[in-house]
């Protein structure tokens, strides 16, 4: 389904991503883990069209999608959650929701309310004052408006509680079932693991490491050497 083959990427001058590949099979979740600054956010923005890399290929469902916008992305199936969640912070909850590109009429409101229930309870809310729970739902739940065919997910559980990411991995399984392929950037791997059918390890810009989740679950030393802070 996604295939990127040895991109490199910069932020102007400076060199991020090199010649990085990773693949992602339909129905799948993978996993993309590494410290803060590893290089995670820049493979996600490179793959939602926010970062053009300078060398390498993007491929999505066998067509070459490297340095499309992100509009048009959008409109093929790939839609992008940031770390930051970048909702609308003046709207409430269901206008948040309501203004979103659909790309098919697969998702609506109310199929994001039942995946999300404590959303339907607070619709009316302006979103600048949720929990960082309920944004982190809210994001999600907006991008799946959409109806994207891959969802990249980027630190979805950062800053949440214990209680509250358990709750987002039941609900980012619920996706898989539901057919969404899933690119899962995280520095939790104990969260990882629990939700990944294979894993890639991104450390200074390089992918050090891919395996299944039982393979990297039993081999310490490459945790040691590429994810422990």
């Amino acid at each position: 389904m996604l295939d990127v083959r040895g991109i490199d990427t910069f932020y102007g001058q400076s060199h991020i991503l090199f010649d990085v590949s990773l693949s992602l099979r339909q129905g799948e979740i993978v996993g993309l883990l590494g410290r803060n600054g590893a290089g995670k956010t820049t493979t996600m923005k490179s793959v939602a069209g926010m970062l053009r890399p300078k060398r390498g290929t993007i491929l999505f469902e066998g067509e070459d999608v490297t340095g499309r916008k992100p509009f048009q992305l959008v409109r093929r199936g790939i839609c992008y959650v940031p770390d930051d969640r970048r909702i609308f912070s003046d709207l409430t909850v269901d206008d948040n929701l309501g203004i979103v590109y659909r790309r098919t009429r697969e998702w609506d409101r109310e199929r994001v309310y039942d995946l999300f229930p404590a959303l339907r309870e607070i619709a009316g809310r302006r979103a600048g004052v949720l929990s960082g729970g309920e944004k982190a739902m809210l994001a999600v739940g907006r991008a799946l408006m959409s109806g994207p065919k891959l969802l990249l997910l980027d630190e979805p559980t950062e800053g949440l509680a214990p209680l509250i990411v358990r709750a987002l991995e039941e609900q980012i399984l619920r996706l898989k079932e539901a057919g969404i392929s899933i690119l899962l950037s995280e520095q939790n791997l104990k969260s990882s693991l629990r939700l990944i059918d294979r894993a890639y390890i991104i450390d200074n810009g390089r992918i050090r490491y891919q395996g299944t989740a039982k393979e990297l679950e039993n081999n310490e030393e490459i945790r040691r050497m590429h994810l422990m802070i």
